[in-house]
Parts: C-alpha cells; structure tokens; sequence
C-alpha cells in the first residue's frame, strides 16, 4: 500500500443492515440535490420532446421562459423533481447493494460479476421507479404544458388526482420501467467494469490509492458509463405519455398512436440536451455517493 493510501475505517460492518441503510441515505443525498440542480436543462428537454420545433437552442428556450414566467419559471418542476429523485435514489443505490451482496454472494457466488451487476441494477431499479412514478408524473405534466397546469406539488398532485385518481399518477410506469431499467442495467454495470478496467490499467490496486483518488476514479467511471443513449426513446416517450395522453387510453395505444405522430426520428428529440444533463449528473451522483461512503469509511464502489 502506498504511503498516502487510506484504508477506510468504520464502526459500521460491511453488509450488515447499518451499511445498507447508509448506502440509501447515500443515494438520497446523491440523486435528489443533483436532479433538482439540473431542472432549467431537464425543463427544455422535457419541452423539446414533446414539441421539437418550440425552441431553437437551449439558451433561447431559457430566454423565452425567463421574459414570460421569470426565473421561477426556469426552474418548473423542482420540487416534484426533488421529491421523486430523493425516493429514486434511495431505492437505486440502496437497493442496488443490498441485491449486488445477496445475488453475488448468497444466492449465487459462482455467478460472473457482470450479470451479478446487471441483475442487481434491474431489480434495484424495478423497485426505485415504483417510488419515483408519482413525482415523475407531476413534474412531466408541469413541465410540459405552458403555461404549467400547476406551480406547485401540491397543486400538481391534487390536479392529477382530482381528475385521474391515485392510477393517474402511475400511467406512465411502463415507459418508465422501460427507460429507466435497461439504462440501469447498463449504467451500472458499465460503472462496474469502467473501474475495474482504470485500476488494471493503473497497474495497483484499489486499496493503493488515496480515498480521494478513488472518488476521482468514480466521477471518470460514472461519466462514461452515463453516455448509453439506449433510453432515450423511452424517455421521450415518457415526457410524450404524460403530455398527451387521452382519457381512457390504454397505455400501449397511446405509444402506438404517439409513435405513428412522432415516427423513429422524433423518438431522439432532445437527445443532445439529455447526453450533457444525463452525463453530469451520473458523474455528480457517483462522486457524492462514494464521497459520503469515504466520509463514513466505508469503501468506495467498484474496483473489487
């Protein structure tokens, strides 16, 4: 070990149900803040999707928000956003190693790391977008319509449920699972093996490095592993489903008649917002994750 090097110390036993809650308080504090910081992007985005021809540029859709509903407006949707992403995150990364330590080492220790990752990732994320839905739904809606057919959660949550019942604030699960679960899958996964691969190529191992390189290595691995673009049309169809969906409607008609509107090509609307938001985000959310696993003593993910 080098001299610098730190080998995390802690009071709490890896695996046992105190690091598992640790690791959901960790991804509470790494999802909610950092969706919530990126809203003015994720707000054109969500726009664009819905209608690409509303604005020609970022900047020019911030300008047009700003002179017609102020800053407020820019930042439409934060707290269904902080909301949802806090519960998301608690139920991504909690849920993540709890399935990763029962897959991996109870269930099946003779099963290659990869699907181990990959299996866990799907059904961590099955269950965090359970608790994301609702909030998604509100701040979709909020987003997409202009003037915003609520300005807060609460008008938003009672808008929805007035008209739709509890079941309006779940109609865009399927798509959801859809776009969040193989993203999931692949992100992760991608995280995983991003570090194992810079550690190899290092030449030492994990437990070589300071605590503060190692959280240096899960920003570059988080980058990396955020720029799969195999959701984006599920998301799209997200922002699409809750934007315009009719009453009664089932769901796979709805996709079916969205679709035959929008054709392959609308399906990628946004896309370019979505790489720079998705991207900083991912390598925010795995940097302030394994910084508060450090700050705890814990080991940071990945890389054994």
């Amino acid at each position: 070990m080098s001299k610098n090097a730190q080998k995390p110390k802690s009071a709490i036993e890896l695996y046992s149900p105190s690091y598992f809650a640790a690791c959901t308080l960790g991804g509470i504090i790494a999802c909610g803040p950092t969706h919530t910081a990126v809203t003015p992007l994720d707000l054109v985005k969500c726009r664009r999707q819905v209608d690409s021809s509303l604005y020609t540029s970022n900047a020019q859709a911030w300008r047009k928000i700003y002179a017609t509903e102020g800053l407020r407006g820019i930042f439409t949707g934060w707290a269904p956003t902080y909301v949802g992403y806090s519960f998301q995150g608690a139920g991504k990364y909690g849920f993540y190693e709890v399935f990763k330590y029962y897959y991996g080492e109870k269930l099946f220790p003779n099963m290659p790391k990869t699907l181990v990752y990959l299996g866990a990732s799907a059904s961590a994320e099955f269950l965090a977008d359970l608790m994301l839905c609702p909030w998604e739904s509100i701040k979709v809606r909020m987003q997409t319509t202009i003037p915003p057919y609520a300005k807060t959660l609460r008008g938003g949550w009672t808008g929805v449920t007035e008209k739709e019942g509890v079941a309006g604030l779940y109609k865009g699960l399927y798509p959801l699972w859809a776009r969040q679960i193989p993203y999931t899958m692949v992100k992760f996964a991608t995280f995983e093996k991003t570090v194992e691969y810079i550690y190899s190529s290092l030449g030492k191992p994990k437990e070589a490095y300071t605590s503060l390189q190692q959280t240096g290595v899960s920003l570059l691995g988080g980058y990396i592993a955020a720029l799969y673009i195999i959701s984006h049309p599920a998301d799209v169809l997200v922002s699409k489903l809750n934007a315009d969906r009719k009453p009664g409607e089932g769901s796979m008609t709805a996709v079916g008649r969205i679709y035959q509107n929008i054709g392959f090509k609308g399906l990628w609307n946004g896309l370019p917002v979505r790489i720079v938001m998705i991207g900083t985000l991912t390598a925010a959310q795995w940097g302030i994750f394994d910084s508060f696993k450090v700050f705890l003593g814990l080991p940071t993910t990945g890389g054994h």
